[in-house]
C-alpha cells in the first residue's frame, strides 16, 4: 500500500540471538517556533550481528536524527517521544532510551559508536590526535594509557595510515581523507559492537572515497561489528550494504536486501530515488526530479 513500509524481504528468518539492536516504534520530535516537528515517525527495524544496514533518502528525511537517537546524542531541542532502542549483548538486553547518564556514558563508544558528518569539524584543532584519542578512552572506558596507545597505533595502521606519524600530528596536518580515517579508528578504540557512520564519504574525492569504503569493508570483516551507514550516495550504499532502508518524511518506507531495493523496489519513492541517479552507460533517459 502506498505510504506504508514494505515488508523486510530477507532470505531467512532471524533468530533472536542474531539481533544485536532492535529499534521499536521510535518517534523523535523537534521543538520549533511553529510547534513540534516529527523528524522520526514510528520507525522499527532490527540490526543483526555483523550486518550492514544503509539508510538512504533525501536531506531532511530523518536519517541523521535516527542515528543520533540510537546513541542518545540528540540536540537539546529534540526529544524521543515514544519507542524503544533495545541493545543485546552476552545474553542481556538494555533499553537505551531509559539508561541513566552514567550508564549511557558507558554504552557510548564501548557498545555503540558514531562517526559524525564533517571530519574537518570533529577535532579540536589545538590537540594532537593521540590526546583526543586518549580523552575518548578516559571518558568512556577503563584502559591503561600504554595499552590504549598501542590500541590506537594498531587501529591507525588498520585504516591504512602511518600510525607513528599520524598519532602525534595535529588535525590541520592531515588531509580530509586522513582525518576521516582517524575518526573511524577513534570510534573503534573500545571495540563497539555497533558502528553508526553519518555520511563519512561526503566532501571526499572519488579515490579517497574508495579508500574509505575499502577500509570499512575490511574492518567490518576483521572486527565483526554491525554497521548503520547513513548516506545520500546510492553507489556507496550498494557497495557496503547487506540491507537498504529507504527513509521518507521520518519513516522507513521500505527495507530489504540491497539487490531487491535496487532492482525490484516495491515503493514508488524508492523507485523514484533510484531513477534520479544519472548513469554514464546505456541509453539516455530523463532524470526524475
Amino acid at each position: 500500500m502506498r505510504g506504508e513500509a514494505s515488508p523486510d524481504r530477507t532470505a531467512a528468518p532471524v533468530r533472536d540471538n542474531e539481533v544485536i539492536l532492535s529499534v521499536r516504534n521510535l518517534s523523535v520530535e523537534y521543538r520549533a517556533r511553529r510547534g513540534l516537528v516529527k523528524a522520526v515517525n514510528n520507525v522499527s527495524f532490527d540490526l543483526r550481528r555483523g550486518e550492514s544496514i544503509t539508510l538512504v533518502g533525501e536531506s531532511g528525511c530523518g536519517k541523521t536524527t535516527l542515528g543520533l537517537s540510537i546513541v542518545r546524542l540528540l540536540p537539546r531541542q529534540a526529544d524521543i517521544r515514544e519507542g524503544q532502542i533495545l541493545y543485546r549483548r552476552d545474553g542481556r538486553e538494555i533499553d537505551v532510551v531509559s539508561l541513566s547518564p552514567s550508564r549511557l556514558r558507558q554504552f557510548r563508544w564501548a557498545e555503540c559508536a558514531m562517526v559524525f558528518q564533517g571530519a574537518q569539524n570533529a577535532f579540536n584543532p589545538v590537540l594532537r590526535v593521540w590526546d583526543q584519542m586518549w580523552d575518548t578512552i578516559r571518558a568512556h572506558g577503563g584502559m591503561q594509557k600504554a595499552a590504549a596507545r598501542n590500541r590506537a597505533l594498531e587501529l591507525l595502521s588498520m585504516v591504512q595510515l602511518e600510525p607513528r606519524r599520524v598519532i602525534d600530528a595535529y588535525p590541520h596536518e592531515l588531509s580530509g581523507g586522513m582525518r576521516q580515517r582517524v575518526l573511524i579508528a577513534m570510534s573503534l578504540l573500545l571495540n563497539p559492537q555497533v558502528l553508526i557512520l553519518d555520511e563519512p564519504t561526503t566532501a571526499l574525492d572519488v579515490l579517497t572515497q574508495r579508500t574509505v569504503i575499502e577500509v570499512l569493508r575490511r574492518l567490518k570483516e576483521e572486527l565483526g561489528f554491525a554497521m548503520i551507514f547513513i548516506t545520500h550516495d546510492l553507489a556507496v550504499a550498494a557497495e557496503l550494504a547487506d540491507r537498504v532502508a529507504t527513509m521518507y518524511a521520518g519513516r522507513i518506507i521500505e527495507i530489504g536486501p540491497v539487490e531487491d531495493i535496487f532492482y525490484r523496489a516495491g515503493h514508488p519513492y524508492s523507485v523514484g530515488l533510484i531513477r534520479a541517479v544519472p548513469t554514464v552507460t546505456g541509453a539516455f533517459a530523463d532524470l526524475v526530479s
